[in-house]
This record gives structure tokens, C-alpha cells and sequence, in this order.
């Protein structure tokens, strides 16, 4: 049976290094500087974990009707993988907007606010 795999979505310098801790759980991590290399793999095979640093748009659409960097994400995930598991990261100033996310009908499995601690990931990927 192949590792599960995790995408780490890493935009920012604040997003953590939890390849360790991954490793221990056996999930072979792909890393990626960005949402559109995610969708690139998430449209070749299903994904079990996501983790993403959210972004709200304070003045300008990402893309049209988006409020944030990660709707987009969501909406594919319904097509492509719709079992993978969003672990989604925000500093404290865009925390307060997550919200917006509920506008796509996408359960996300944990929002944890920056800086996270390895604890805290832990448990969000210790359901294997």
C-alpha cells in the first residue's frame, strides 16, 4: 500500500517545517511554492493531506469571485480529491477572515493560527 501523501502549499517564509513529523507518520510530502502547482497534482491522483497558509484579499479579487488564495484550492479538491484533508494556516491579522472560506462547500479538517506548534499538527494528522 503506497505512503498517503501530503502537499505542503509553502508561500511565506512563516509557514512551518514539519517534514519530520510527516516522515514519522509515513506521509510522503510533496512541497510546492504555489496553489496552481498543488492543482497540478491534485488533477494527476488523489491527495490525503493538504496544508496551506491562507491570504485574504484586503482590495483586490484573486480571481474574480475569490475572497483568498485558497477558494480556488477548495473548489478543485471537490472535483479531484474530495477525501483530502485541509489543514489551513493563517497569521493573526488574516485569521479573522477565514470565514470566507464557508462559501465554498469544502470541510476543512483544521485552521491553526501562525506560529503553530508541532503538537498542534500532530494531532490534526495523527488520525491515520
Amino acid at each position: 500500500m503506497p505512503s498517503p501523501i501530503i502537499i505542503t502549499i509553502v508561500e511565506s517564509i512563516l509557514f512551518p517545517d514539519y517534514s519530520g513529523l510527516y516522515q514519522q507518520y509515513n506521509l510522503s510530502e510533496r512541497r510546492v511554492n504555489s496553489i496552481r502547482k498543488a492543482l497540478t497534482l491534485i488533477k494527476k491522483q488523489p491527495i490525503d493531506f493538504i496544508v496551506v497558509e491562507f491570504f485574504y484579499a484586503y482590495s483586490t479579487n484573486y480571481s474574480g469571485i475569490y475572497k483568498s488564495n485558497i477558494e480556488v484550492l477548495l473548489v478543485s479538491l471537490i472535483k479531484y480529491s474530495p477525501k483530502t484533508k485541509v489543514i489551513v494556516l493563517a497569521n493573526k491579522k488574516e485569521i479573522k477572515h477565514i470565514d470566507v472560506l464557508a462559501a465554498v462547500d469544502y470541510p476543512l479538517h483544521g485552521v491553526l493560527q501562525l506560529p503553530t506548534s508541532l503538537a498542534q499538527m500532530k494531532a490534526l494528522i495523527e488520525i491515520l
